[in-house]
């Protein structure tokens, strides 16, 4: 008999998230009561913010609790229904954590259209990685023709797409990532103008060749040394913008804030988070612009997907030590 397989927080990780912070756990699949629906995960999102959830601290959302299903996106066929807007067949995206059988009220639940786009693509480019990007790079960083952009984590599933807007609205793109071929990648797959690996390159010396007039928006991903150089080189009236900060998610020490913060000062520059949950009213028309580039040729996505729910606390892991190549989804 099937069983309803999950995986939940058994106890805050200490540095990166290890074998022994999750308890897998089989139970019966869970029937719908009245307004419910029964969901069957197909693909599940692992996104680097995952590790942030997991810490007991004040952030844009509540802690995952000890006991409690690891959150993470989702996309899932509606099995049964009780609720009149959801029928049996439908797919639908959604939060419905690492398991594989869920019940939900539809709160937080949205039909996703297969003749559009491939289902795993809702997670992606269409989905919070996609938003996250868009609204990051446009109306955090106010974006104007001309720009001189950079981006760290330039190759991972956000990064790879702030470049290729950047691209679209007429930028000069400079990527940061990890490596040879990532730095490849980004020039040939994600059109990226320059790219400087972090690996082996002095950055410093790399960002004043590749922008030697200096930098007008830096989407940041990494914090960290970068985060701090790239404040060395900016211009007047600059845009820095903090979307993640993977280098010190799994820190055992204090995070490392810039030291450089003072260039903001000296150039009037501004340094601004955001949360994408922020802009979910305007959604529909980030994703139909995005839509529309996709089909020109303009925008390209890049899926790595990972088969098995019992595979995920390793899979995770690839997050933070470069294994991904993408967006990173768990196909269960």
């Amino acid at each position: 008999m099937e069983k309803n397989k999950q995986y939940r927080l058994a106890k805050r990780p200490t540095g990166l998230p290890t074998e022994d912070v999750w308890e897998y756990v089989e139970s019966d699949i869970p029937q719908p009561g009245d307004g419910e629906i029964l969901l069957k995960t197909q693909f599940i999102s692992l996104d680097p913010a995952m590790r942030g959830w997991m810490n007991p601290v004040r952030s844009y959302i509540p802690p995952v609790e000890i006991g409690d299903v690891m959150r993470a996106g989702t996309i899932s066929e509606v099995l049964s229904s009780n609720h009149e807007n959801f029928k049996p067949g439908m797919l639908v995206s959604g939060m419905m954590g690492v398991q594989t059988h869920g019940i939900s009220d539809g709160k937080g639940l949205f039909p996703i259209d297969t003749t559009i786009a491939p289902a795993q693509r809702y997670l992606g480019v269409l989905g919070l990685t996609g938003m996250t990007a868009y609204f990051g790079l446009l109306e955090v960083g106010q974006l104007k023709e001309g720009d001189v952009v950079v981006v760290s984590g330039a190759a991972g599933a956000v990064g790879s797409v702030v470049g290729q807007i950047a691209k679209i609205k007429g930028c000069k793109t400079i990527g940061i990532a990890g490596g040879p071929e990532k730095c490849q990648q980004l020039i040939e797959e994600y059109r990226y103008d320059e790219a400087i690996d972090y690996k082996s390159d002095n950055i410093r010396r790399a960002l004043h060749k590749a922008a030697p007039d200096g930098i007008d928006v830096y989407f940041d991903n990494v914090g960290g040394d970068i985060l701090d150089t790239v404040l060395t080189k900016i211009r007047m009236r600059a845009r820095i913008v903090i979307c993640g900060a993977i280098s010190q998610y799994n820190n055992t020490t204090p995070v490392q804030g810039p030291s450089n913060y003072l260039s903001l000062l000296v150039n009037r520059a501004r340094m601004e988070g955001f949360v994408v949950f922020d802009y979910a009213k305007q959604y529909r028309q980030a994703a139909a612009d995005m839509a529309g580039w996709m089909a020109s040729g303009e925008l390209k996505a890049r899926e790595h997907i990972v088969e098995g729910i019992e595979t995920f606390p390793d899979r995770l892991l690839m997050l933070f030590d470069g294994r991904n190549d993408g967006k990173l989804i768990l196909k269960v």
